[in-house]
């Protein structure tokens, strides 16, 4: 087959923009430098959480959403000020209007479900244009991030069957193709097959070359989350010194090199410096890729302590502003936190991100589902943390856990006074209905929402009394995890080049291209919106590309 399109990278950017290229009779290449277990790519491991505005999930849960308040979030959340953010803001549009009209609709089309209870992610806690959700918007997809993914792969399959799509794997591109300014293709190297599982590193050996021809290069390779060394050079000043210890949220290939391959033509790489790590990373006790982290999302309950021992500040509660949070942890000159919390806070709370980690949601199991809003311990993969983690800490009473938290880092910033006042002075404050204590507060506001009440939020009680234990410390890392910034790309996913014009031929979608325009997100992001975002961007640049041809 002489193809159209090359596709670089068979995520889930590249397999939406493929699913619609041959909807439309194009002929297509997909390469990637990962063996084909691991198609899908990144996506596969994610919760599977979707940003959907004013859906019939919010409806039923008696949450009032549409596009201007979506927009207004979404903006006030971004922050734009740069005169680079012309592409991005009018991409950030764009995916608003898709998520509140057409986005539902067109993933339902391919058999993708939602779990009934929407989640209430990065809920800001400043004004209302400032940054964070007003209202929930996180749609846990029923599958989780196999249950985003597999649709997608089954629809190139079927593709592949009818001769309209070539999948390459082992393939690793190193060039772009050109003459006269225009791609022609793609070049790169041939690498030994391997056999390890999905997720684990491959090896990376080659064992010759190879050359592909096609009038059109569609990019979708990633970020740069498994590059550590990436990750610090465009670490921004805004947020204070690179941690010195960080742990990694994506496999091993997510590794940023097409960024540099599409810069060698002259794409235009903007906003290196935005980038989303969280501040809830835990060491993976049962790793898959190199230095696996797993991030805990959590419920607004527990304590949050930063490396001194003092409380964060208003409003640096669990889930309210991740990067709000980073920038104040990395300001305190240490690079670790600590949650502490009981058993009745972990039970109701705590949840892991990735689909391994939720085997009840990922295999779409509801006996074991139900079993969340049930039961003193918290799901399996939670409790197995719990046991054999090196973050996690468990004892009676609060002494003996303070202990255990400083021989844990080898040091006594840790007070056990400082600490045992402050979370005895936030106890006293559940004796009325009312309070000064603004985690307090949002605990109770977050329990007036119906999901929140049922099972992402526990119930407030005293921490120190001994019914509601054990006690329970976590010592939190920060988490590499996304790519805000990217290749600059117009409303097809044109990649723009130097002189500020689109270059013939060449296109980006998903997390290389900063999930449409090089950083539709802007600063922060209101979460539910990187799986939206590759399906987003892939749909648009499949849509143009075969119009194009």
């Amino acid at each position: 087959m002489e193809p159209e399109v090359i596709i670089v990278g068979a995520g889930l950017a590249g397999l939406v923009a493929a699913t619609e290229l041959t909807r439309a009779g194009r002929r297509v290449v997909i390469v990637d430098q990962e063996p084909e277990q691991s198609i899908g790519g990144q996506a596969y491991w994610s919760f599977g959480g979707l940003f959907l505005v004013n859906s019939p999930e919010q409806r039923r849960m008696g949450i009032k959403d549409n596009y201007e308040l979506a927009l207004q979030d979404w903006m006030g959340t971004a922050g734009f000020d740069r005169p680079a953010d012309h592409w991005p803001t009018k991409w950030a549009e764009a995916y608003v209007r898709f998520a509140a009209f057409e986005k539902r609709d067109y993933v339902r089309s391919y058999g993708i479900r939602f779990f009934p209870v929407v989640g209430w992610a990065e809920r800001g806690g400043y004004g209302a244009i400032g940054h964070g959700n007003s209202v929930p918007r996180f749609h846990v997809t029923w599958g989780t991030g196999p249950g985003v993914v597999m649709p997608f792969v089954e629809a190139v399959r079927k593709a592949q069957r009818d001769g309209k799509v070539v999948l390459k794997f082992r393939h690793r591109v190193t060039r772009i193709l050109t003459s006269n300014g225009v791609v022609v293709g793609v070049a790169g190297d041939l690498l030994e097959d391997s056999h390890v599982a999905r997720g684990k590193k491959s090896n990376d050996t080659v064992t010759s070359s190879f050359e592909l021809k096609a009038p059109v290069v569609l990019v979708t390779s990633g970020g740069i989350g498994a590059n550590e060394e990436l990750v610090r050079r465009n670490w921004p000043a805004r947020l204070g010194s690179a941690p010195e210890n960080i742990v990694c949220g994506v496999p091993d290939h997510v590794d940023g090199r097409m960024l540099g391959v599409v810069q060698e033509v002259g794409g235009n790489i903007i906003h290196p410096d935005r980038m989303w790590h969280y501040t809830e990373g835990l060491k993976n006790w049962d790793p898959i890729w190199t230095n696996h982290g797993i991030r805990i999302l959590p419920g607004p309950s527990s304590l949050w302590l930063d490396a001194t021992g003092k409380r964060l500040p208003v409003p640096l509660y669990p889930g309210f502003d991740t990067l709000g949070t980073l920038k104040y942890l990395m300001d305190t000159g240490y690079d670790y936190s600590w949650f502490i919390l009981t058993q009745k806070i972990l039970k109701k709370e705590f949840a892991l991100s990735g689909s391994e980690q939720n085997p009840d949601l990922t295999d779409k199991k509801w006996g074991q589902v139900l079993k969340r809003a049930f039961g003193k311990l918290g799901t399996p993969p939670v409790e197995r943390f719990k046991t054999q983690g090196e973050d996690f800490f468990v004892r009676d009473n609060l002494w003996e856990l303070v202990v255990a938290m400083n021989e844990r880092v080898g040091n006594s910033l840790l007070d056990y006074s400082q600490i045992y006042n402050e979370i005895r002075a936030r106890d006293r404050e559940l004796d009325n209905r009312f309070s000064k204590d603004s985690q307090v507060n949002a605990i109770r506001s977050a329990r007036n929402y119906l999901g929140d009440k049922l099972i992402r939020t526990a119930k407030p009680h005293r921490i120190l009394d001994p019914k509601n234990g054990p006690l329970i410390a976590v010592r939190l890392h920060i988490l590499t995890r996304k790519t805000l910034g990217g290749l600059e790309t117009n409303l097809d996913g044109q990649v723009i080049g130097a002189s500020g014009e689109p270059i013939q031929g060449l296109y980006a979608a998903g997390e290389v291209a900063g999930f449409g325009g090089g950083g539709m997100h802007g600063y922060r992001a209101l979460e539910g919106t990187f799986l939206g975002g590759c399906i987003f961007s892939g749909r648009v640049c499949g849509r143009a590309i075969a119009t194009a041809l």
